[in-house]
């Protein structure tokens, strides 16, 4: 941007973190790099106490075991509900019974919807990858010579995110690997505070009829 007296000034875009999305890689200006994981979702309370017990001991286990910090981001969004049902959708070879418990489930869930707003929760997971150490400076661009070796940090990250998925899977929790145009909405829609959200992809989120938007953070990502 080039201001009075031919001054150049630094637009918006130079004052993000964000270099680059390559792939399924987040590539920050400072050099490190992050990957994304979706989470999903446990029904805690209606497990046995003998399984809610090795949940809680799986996940601290989890965390324990962790030698980097991870970044935990809980976003609350309004809840598609069509892409809701259709997932709920009984198959073909569904009994008679199961079909009408399914529409009986629809015209619910469509009735409370035209009452209220229907939200759902949905979780990432950010796993960091630091460039070599080297003195930097936040938010500037780099020099062309300080570039960081991209595929050792995209190596670092698969083995990462895979742990993790690991560790997660342990306690019931599923995971996928967010790329390409699910990692630029997500950024777009969390930056901007947009109530909009990549499409689960991993299985149907629970739905409510109330909720703030949450954030919280386990170490520094």
């Amino acid at each position: 941007m080039i201001g009075r007296g031919g001054r150049r000034h630094a637009g918006v875009q130079d004052l993000l973190p964000l270099e680059e999305i390559a792939g399924d890689v987040l590539l920050l200006r400072s050099g490190d790099a992050r990957a994304v994981l979706a989470a999903g979702c446990v029904n805690f309370a209606l497990k046995s106490e003998a399984e809610q017990a090795a949940i809680v001991a799986g996940y601290r286990r989890f965390l324990n075991g962790l030698a980097y910090p991870l970044q935990l981001l809980v976003r609350v969004v309004p809840t598609d509900v069509e892409r809701y049902l259709a997932g709920l959708e009984p198959g073909r070879d569904a009994s008679a019974a199961l079909r009408r418990i399914g529409r009986d489930h629809a015209a619910f869930v469509r009735r409370i919807a035209r009452e209220r707003t229907l939200l759902e929760r949905r979780c990432y997971v950010v796993i960091p990858a630091p460039a070599a150490a080297r003195p930097r400076r936040r938010f500037r661009p780099r020099a062309p010579e300080a570039a960081p070796d991209r595929l050792a940090l995209r190596r670092q990250l698969a083995f990462r995110a895979e742990e993790v998925a690991r560790g997660l899977a342990a306690c019931g929790i599923a995971t996928h690997r967010l790329a390409g145009g699910e990692l630029a909405l997500l950024w777009r829609t969390a930056l901007a505070g947009e109530a909009v959200a990549p499409p689960p992809a991993v299985g149907a989120a629970p739905i409510g009829s109330a909720g703030v938007p949450m954030g919280a953070e386990a170490g520094d990502a």
